[in-house]
């Protein structure tokens, strides 16, 4: 049909790239993807179509990476508050894992309406990196977000060797409040296969560890800590960035301030000062791992999205680093979500032409969330009208 198009209208075919994350919720972003393809068909049916369904470095990061061909390893690791949880690691077979720390320590594993501020850890993450190294991986992306932890990494150095004692030499027990107990720090222990690994941070977190904009104040509340628990772990995790500063030297409290520290309750500073991980916007670490730029080449017009449009999705979230992209080689950029909640002239900054929100569609948000697979198929035909025939 393509080159009947070009033939008969004069007008280029056009190549559709769909590099959309998911809709938190409702749809994975493969299945936004098998919608919108659905919806742009019933419009034109013989449309050429690609889809990279992408993520940005939290959940749904290893689920686009199996989307993009990598082969999937399940584990069977600490959850976050102890009990065991089945985790999913991507490998690559030229060595590049995706290992998601939400997959082992994410607040998907806790108990409905139960948060474990004070005690969540975060050692079945470092499960599940060691498992990658068991597997063969001699790179790793390490996407962390919605996390139920708050404990600074140390539970997933721990599970990669490292030892915390208290001051009767036994180790400090789990989650971010213990560490108000720490008196070493032991790093001399951790699996030294790391030591040759390259890992990468991906992360849209660019807080430092503690402080007003550090991982307590900011993300505690959304994982159930009062502001009581917020100043308790606030104190714990900067006694413990200066017992790791007292064992490893200055480049810990370097790191406790650096960009991506307070990422996934700290998380991000166990990876900067005990992985030597590089800290990199994850969006911009996951379109490279998952073929979006040889895909982007080949496109004439690009659709993004994710479940909600809104302020965040202009500091580093998918459709962001998605529109920056296309816009660079000039493409038309247009996107699809749940809800919109910027308006035209902040999508046009994003390089965003047009979103197609559900909500116009089905402005009760319970039934929007509910119907989102046939409504986002008829949002894709109405943009389809709009903009490709």
């Amino acid at each position: 049909m393509a080159d009947v198009d070009a033939a008969t209208t004069g007008k280029p075919a056009a190549h559709v790239l769909i590099a959309a994350d998911k809709f938190k919720g409702s749809l994975t972003a493969v299945q936004v993807a098998e919608h919108v393809t659905a919806g742009l068909r019933r419009a034109v049916p013989e449309l050429s179509v690609t889809a990279v369904p992408v993520a940005d470095g939290g959940d749904g990061t290893v689920a686009a990476a199996l989307a993009a061909g990598f082969a999937r390893h399940e584990v069977r690791v600490t959850g976050p508050t102890g009990t065991p949880v089945t985790a999913t690691f991507a490998l690559h077979e030229d060595g590049t894992a995706v290992v998601e720390m939400a997959e082992a320590s994410g607040l998907q594993h806790l108990p409905e309406g139960v948060f474990a501020p004070l005690t969540a850890t975060t050692y079945g993450t470092g499960e599940l990196l060691l498992a990658a190294l068991d597997a063969g991986a001699r790179s790793v992306v390490f996407g962390v977000g919605g996390s139920a932890t708050n404990d600074g990494g140390a539970g997933m150095l721990a599970a990669l060797g490292a030892r915390f004692l208290d001051r009767a030499g036994e180790p400090v027990a789990p989650g971010g409040g213990p560490l108000a107990g720490l008196a070493t720090a032991d790093l001399s222990g951790l699996d030294p296969r790391l030591a040759t690994t390259e890992i990468v941070l991906a992360s849209d977190v660019d807080n430092p560890l503690t402080g007003p904009k550090g991982a307590p104040a900011v993300y505690g509340p959304q994982k159930g800590a009062t502001e009581a628990d917020v100043a308790t772990l606030d104190a714990a995790l900067a006694h413990y960035a200066k017992v790791l500063e007292a064992a490893v030297g200055p480049k810990a409290a370097e790191y406790a301030v650096a960009p991506g520290a307070g990422a996934a309750g700290g998380i991000g500073y166990g990876a900067l000062v005990g992985l030597g991980a590089e800290f990199r916007p994850g969006i911009d670490v996951m379109l490279d791992v998952l073929g979006f730029g040889p895909a982007l080449e080949r496109a004439t017009f690009v659709i993004t999205g994710e479940g909600s449009l809104d302020e965040q999705t202009l500091h580093g979230k998918a459709p962001a680093g998605v529109a920056a992209a296309a816009r660079a080689r000039g493409l038309t950029v247009v996107a699809v979500c749940g809800r919109l909640a910027l308006p035209p002239s902040a999508l046009l900054q994003a390089g965003i032409a047009r979103a197609y929100p559900l909500t116009a569609l089905e402005p009760d948000p319970a039934r929007s969330m509910a119907q989102a697979g046939p409504l986002l198929e008829q949002a894709a035909e109405s943009l389809a009208r709009d903009f490709l025939v």
